[in-house]
């Protein structure tokens, strides 16, 4: 038996033969590598895809079409922080290259356009009145500032408090500028009746703070008799205390100690006349 192998080995034939087994398998693989494969799979078209996250179904439907590849919804899933039927997720992810007519498998917001009722932020500093519009979803729009007394204080919402609105609207805000306060004069309301002067003061934006009344028998009933404080000038927004005429009664007792009202007795010269 070793004499017929030790026979083989020197027979110029079977190495002929021997390489060419390896010459025709390397040519197949060549083959295989450069010409039945890529024609198998298109290796030559391959298409990069495109990112379609966080835009509409509809949109993202034309993108791949545009593309040459198709899609399908494989999954439906609510998120809050996107709108109806906006693609979240995609499968192949973006810049991978795949066949034309591929088909690109889609994960899609369920979630309804949600809403939220608008939080009261006057009164509030900017920098929280900020945070608390973001905690429901807003966002602060425009910012304008004023002259007031304390800086940087929320003075108006363009949305009111309460108002069900889709989140991400924006909320513009009136803020103050801390400049100083505004000084206003004091309309001269003595001598006017009660309900002149408070539309007065209410002009010039000052309140009405304590009323005392006060018998006169040189004014009218309700009818401002003085005010505090005595001043030229307040600051906007302060409050006046009014002295305001009520009716005089002159009241006498009788020799049985009865008080008697005699503000409306006439005097003999009146009967006279």
């Amino acid at each position: 038996m070793w004499s017929q192998v030790k026979s083989l080995l020197t027979n110029k034939i079977f190495y002929l033969g021997l390489g060419g087994l390896i010459a025709v398998g390397a040519l197949f693989l060549t083959l295989l590598d450069f010409v039945i494969m890529p024609a198998y799979t298109n290796y030559n078209e391959g298409v990069t895809v495109p990112d379609i996250t966080q835009v509409a179904l509809d949109e993202a439907q034309e993108r791949l079409s545009s593309y040459g590849l198709r899609y399908e919804v494989a999954e439906r899933r609510s998120n809050s922080a996107y709108p109806a039927d906006y693609v979240i997720d995609q499968m192949p992810a973006a810049a991978e290259i795949v066949k034309p007519n591929r088909k690109v498998y889609l994960t899609v917001n369920t979630e309804a356009n949600p809403t939220v009722q608008v939080p009261k932020v006057v009164d509030l500093s900017l920098r929280n009145a900020r945070i608390q519009l973001e905690n429901y979803g807003l966002r602060v729009g425009t910012i304008s500032y004023e002259s007031s007394r304390f800086k940087n204080v929320v003075l108006r919402q363009s949305v009111p408090a309460e108002n069900v609105v889709p989140k991400g609207t924006m909320v513009d805000l009136a803020v103050s500028d801390g400049l100083g306060e505004k000084m206003v004069d004091i309309p001269n309301i003595k001598g006017l009746r009660l309900s002149e002067a408070q539309q007065k003061l209410q002009k010039v934006g000052l309140r009405i703070g304590e009323i005392r009344f006060q018998p006169s028998k040189e004014f009218d009933p309700n009818v401002i008799i003085n005010y505090e404080p005595q001043k030229d000038q307040i600051t906007e927004g302060e409050t006046l205390k009014l002295i305001v005429s009520e009716r005089f009664e002159v009241k006498e007792e009788d020799e049985s100690g009865a008080v008697i009202d005699t503000s409306n007795v006439s005097s003999p010269e009146d009967n006279n006349n």
